[in-house]
């Protein structure tokens, strides 16, 4: 450790947060490829329908709520830079391989295995049988994403850790916020790029160049992270600020080793685990649904290069969601102003936000008029969502010790990843059987009507976890006998 004494602090911690941001970036743009090329590229070549992709996103979510239970737990062992190399090398393979479920499929069904991408398309066309070629395409895309779920489910936990690490309590929702607009970034980027790299080279190479900067970004984790005591690039100040809460508060001295069963009998515990239980299913459905929508409700495709209207309304969507990244402020400014402690601001900061996804009652009914209106207002539901996040996530550091942060957060991420399951593999089945029977409700006809429905869902979840954590958890209290 540098402890040159210099009067000028240094801010090496917002580097390590730059590369959570990366990280989390390269997660969200592997997580979208397939939610930008299945309708016009996929489908086509396997016959997929709307319970196929259903399906595939839905197990998705719950390979990824299972695999974040041990997750959190693995990087609390492996500890963190070991913990996110693991992390990352696991789910970029696991993004690579949906490139070859095209050449796995006509092996499996023609015999023929050794043809390339553009020969397993020819051999896939000549089988007749289409149900089979549905459910071996989607038989495989699905271990893919089992992959890709594993190796994911340990982003947060590792971010969440190192911002505990590397950030006094004060300022890591802001953290947070800072490295979680990588998700907004991410999918801002993904649908400017993704259907291009598809319309030019194939939805194969898409999954790989977008896989390969997982690999990319491992190379410099190596070199730039090390705990903060032990960083030659932190000086004594720096140090000294990140450990300010260790000298403000008076924590009983915690056990060597933690339980994990132990970490349930806490209030603390199942109000996280709510509240990501009612919310995390609702980005997830907006990041994997919304070109669909888009395309099944409006029109707008993303595999034709005459027409840029999707790929554009997509990017404004996240430009809006951009606006997150002054959400973790909000605690902070309420801090200052009233004196409250992390905690009961951070709740305040969230109760706010929970307000703003009612606008996506909206959408539906006014989409009518104009597209750019269900664009808007989905987009500000995502910005207000990422706020929650950036919030939600902080609690944790608020609770809980360090050496268990990665093993709630976890728990957390297991709830919300259920939440979404349901919310996935729901809206799969309601696109399909509103748009087969051609279900009316308040006006809406077909899919349409299928969803309104889902966003209502996403539009009062917000508001239902609030009132649920602020049951279980009403007052800051910390625990310290963990």
């Amino acid at each position: 450790m540098n402890n040159t004494g210099k009067s000028k602090m240094t801010n090496y911690r917002w580097a390590i947060c730059g590369m959570l941001f990366f990280a989390t970036l390269v997660n969200y743009m592997d997580r979208q490829v397939l939610s930008l090329t299945w309708e016009g590229f996929i489908a086509p070549e396997f016959h997929w329908t709307n319970k196929s992709y259903g399906l595939i996103t839905g197990l998705f979510s719950l390979f990824y709520a299972v695999s974040m239970l041990f997750a959190g737990r693995f990087v609390d062992w492996m500890d963190t830079k070991k913990g996110f190399l693991w992390s990352i090398g696991v789910w970029s393979v696991g993004a690579v391989l949906h490139a070859f479920c095209g050449i796995a499929t006509s092996g499996i069904m023609t015999g023929e295995w050794f043809v390339g991408f553009a020969g397993a398309k020819e051999a896939i066309a000549t089988v007749s049988d289409v149900g089979m070629i549905i459910n071996v395409s989607v038989t495989l895309f699905i271990f893919a994403r089992l992959v890709l779920a594993i190796g994911e489910a340990g982003n947060f936990p590792a971010a969440i850790k190192a911002t505990a690490e590397y950030f006094p309590k004060k300022d890591r929702a802001y953290a947070t916020s800072v490295f979680n607009a990588g998700s907004t970034i991410g999918a801002l980027v993904a649908p400017l790029c993704i259907p291009l790299l598809a319309q030019h080279w194939g939805w194969e190479m898409a999954f790989i160049i977008i896989g390969a900067l997982g690999f990319i970004w491992m190379g410099f984790w190596i070199f730039i992270y090390k705990k903060p005591e032990e960083h030659p690039k932190v000086n004594k100040l720096e140090l000294e600020y990140i450990l300010s809460d260790d000298k403000e508060e008076k924590i009983t001295p915690a056990k060597e080793k933690t339980s994990f069963l132990q970490c349930f009998k806490y209030r603390q515990t199942w109000a996280f685990a709510f509240g990501k239980f009612m919310t995390d299913g609702v980005w997830w459905f907006y990041l994997f649904w919304a070109p669909a929508y888009l395309s099944q409700v409006y029109g707008l495709k993303l595999n034709n290069s005459g027409d840029s209207r999707g790929m554009i309304a997509l990017a404004v969507l996240y430009i809006i969601v951009m606006l997150s990244l002054y959400g973790g402020k909000l605690p902070s400014i309420i801090i200052k102003k009233t004196g409250k402690n992390p905690y009961a601001a951070r709740m305040q900061a969230m109760l706010i936000f929970a307000f703003f996804p009612l606008l996506v009652l909206l959408a539906q009914p006014l989409g009518h008029i104009s597209y750019w209106i269900p664009v808007v207002l989905i987009g500000i539901a995502g910005a207000a969502h990422q706020s929650w996040s950036a919030n939600i996530f902080s609690t944790v550091g608020d609770m809980f010790p360090k050496k268990a942060i990665a093993t709630i957060t976890g728990i957390g991420g297991m709830a919300g990843g259920i939440g979404s399951l349901i919310i996935q593999f729901a809206a799969g089945w309601l696109f399909d059987y509103s748009k087969e029977t051609g279900m009316k409700i308040f006006g809406f006809e077909g899919i349409s009507s299928g969803y309104f429905i889902v966003f209502g869902v996403c539009a009062v979840a917000y508001l239902i976890g609030w009132v649920v954590m602020k049951s279980l958890v009403p007052k800051y209290k910390p625990i310290t006998d963990l």
